[in-house]
């Protein structure tokens, strides 16, 4: 989240935040626990989020089929662990 908040083209004067606090930044910001029940700003958030994580998922999933991003979106369920104990993780070189 610091990552996303930094490259923001515009500086934020506050944060909605779904659950927990961001350390060490310098705009204020409200934790709201269940936040996208409770606000529409962090439910649309969330819904782009998991659009994109889907969306890239599916990219990974072309080029690593071996792990079942397509089906699993990353998430440690039974199949992806097992692939990853089979295969080994993915590297990053």
């Amino acid at each position: 989240m610091k990552v996303a908040i930094s490259n923001l083209n515009i500086k934020a004067d506050f944060l909605l935040v779904d659950a927990i606090s961001i350390p060490d930044i310098d705009i204020a910001q409200k934790p709201i626990i269940k936040g996208d029940a409770k606000s529409i700003s962090i439910a649309a958030a969330s819904i782009i989020a998991k659009v994109t994580r889907d969306n890239l998922m599916k990219k990974y999933d072309e080029i690593y089929p071996q792990y079942g991003f397509y089906k699993n979106k990353g998430y440690g369920t039974k199949e992806h662990i097992e692939a990853i104990k089979k295969i080994r993780p993915m590297s990053n070189t």
